[in-house]
């Protein structure tokens, strides 16, 4: 039997009503993170400076957990518009390349009318496997 660990970065601002990231033995399910900065506030800018955050605060939690990017199995993207983010898909790649590297994950992008931060226009969920270093 193993414990499920909540995990709460404290680099990330203060999850209210959600967790960041749940650990089931090696597997993080990493909560739907939008452009909150450390404040609470969605950061201002285009989808490219909120997918930038919303990575990072991803990434952030998954090395709370003891994972590192390698370890993402599937992310999940929503937007508020999907063309925009197409528009942008080069710029979006590169913050991609430089967080994560090279290496994708499974991965779905879902257009939303809405996320709970009105301000918000991405959000991404995932989940990883911690693997044996």
């Amino acid at each position: 039997m193993f414990i499920n660990e909540i995990i709460v970065p404290d680099s990330l601002a203060p999850a209210k009503g959600f967790s960041h990231g749940v650990k089931a033995g090696d597997t993080v399910y990493l909560g739907g993170q939008t452009a909150l900065n450390k404040e609470g506030k969605i950061v201002e800018g285009t989808v490219v400076d909120q997918f930038r955050q919303a990575l990072s605060n991803v990434l952030e939690t998954l090395r709370e957990a003891g994972g590192q990017p390698d370890d993402l199995v599937t992310l999940t993207i929503y937007l508020t518009d999907v063309d925009d983010y197409m528009a942008r898909g080069h710029e979006i790649g590169q913050i991609w390349r430089e967080m994560v590297g090279k290496r994708y994950p499974a991965m779905a992008g879902i257009g939303v009318s809405q996320l709970w931060q009105k301000a918000a226009v991405v959000e991404i969920q995932g989940v990883a496997v911690i693997q044996s270093r």
